[in-house]
């Protein structure tokens, strides 16, 4: 059995009330995400989260009125959490004012669960009072009638980060266009216009990985203008995406094969950004990142 401690968050509350936007927040955290676990099924997938010997110590489940049949099960399962030791587990309850909520509703032309053939105050009525004895043990509470999806995801991450988590990534991606644009890619660099080690022999073989290939394209008078005014322009566009609230950012830098160039300017712009931001690199075109 495993000694370290599990962390269990029960994200519930108001249909409406942005769960799917709290669920997709602590999969970015790092969480082990289930979405409308039926309450019965608790305990048992807790003991499977014990017994299994990985790194899956913080989970965090969406409990809420989708399965009506379960609500009886919902109290006795949350409140058996505190009979297990080696576990901590907090229930955040999201609401948000029933105005706000049936135009939510509206807006998306969905019915609410527990009124799908009548009017969704109907349902929230309703709704709200089935939880509020569960609204009353949360510890976070967070109302999100005036809150977008960015600011729910901020606050969450507020609470519930470590100290030491950077939730926003900068991946910094190469490819060959002849092997297609990546579809993941949020910003694409064309640098097929510099001058291309492929046609050196010495250097053909080799990656952007190789040193003397790097080099080699960054001797360039263009290589150097192109880092510069780059460089400049993700200044100024990467803290707009992390403010917009987004988890990460893939800006692909391509070249014609994804073997030489692109691989080079990909590396030296993660070099530039990696003590602002926490930054990964993807080279999709070599095999496992090597080819030196």
């Amino acid at each position: 059995m495993p000694d370290k401690e599990i962390h269990v968050v029960i994200i519930t509350g108001m249909s409406g009330a942005g769960k799917t936007v709290a669920m997709q927040s602590f999969e970015d955290l790092g969480y082990f995400c289930v979405d409308n676990l039926p309450p019965a099924l608790l305990p048992k997938f807790l003991d499977l989260m014990e017994a299994t010997r990985n790194s899956t110590r913080r989970i965090a489940l969406v409990m809420d009125l989708r399965g009506r049949e379960f609500f009886d099960q919902l109290f006795a399962s949350v409140g058996s959490l505190s009979e297990r030791d080696n576990l901590t587990a907090h229930i955040l309850f999201l609401d948000a004012a029933d105005k706000k909520l049936v135009q939510r509703y509206k807006e998306t032309r969905r019915s609410h669960p527990l009124a799908p053939e009548g009017l969704p105050l109907d349902g929230i009525l309703q709704e709200r009072e089935m939880l509020e004895e569960m609204k009353g043990r949360a510890r976070h509470r967070i109302d999100t009638t005036n809150m977008s999806p960015r600011q729910l995801r901020e606050e969450i991450t507020k609470h519930f980060a470590t100290p030491d988590q950077e939730v926003f990534t900068v991946n910094m991606m190469s490819f060959g266009f002849k092997h297609g644009i990546p579809i993941d890619a949020d910003l694409v660099f064309d640098v097929r216009f510099l001058p291309n080690p492929h046609y050196i022999d010495t250097l053909q073989p080799k990656t952007g990985l190789s040193e003397d290939v790097s080099t080699y394209v960054l001797k360039w008078g263009e290589t150097k203008e192109f880092l510069e005014k780059v460089t400049d322009l993700l200044k100024f566009m990467i803290p707009r995406f992390k403010e917009e609230g987004k988890s990460q950012v893939v800006i692909a830098i391509g070249c014609t094969g994804g073997k030489h160039r692109s691989i080079t300017l990909a590396e030296t712009l993660a070099t530039t950004f990696e003590d602002e931001y926490r930054v990964q690199t993807t080279h999709r075109d070599i095999p496992n990142g090597k080819g030196l």
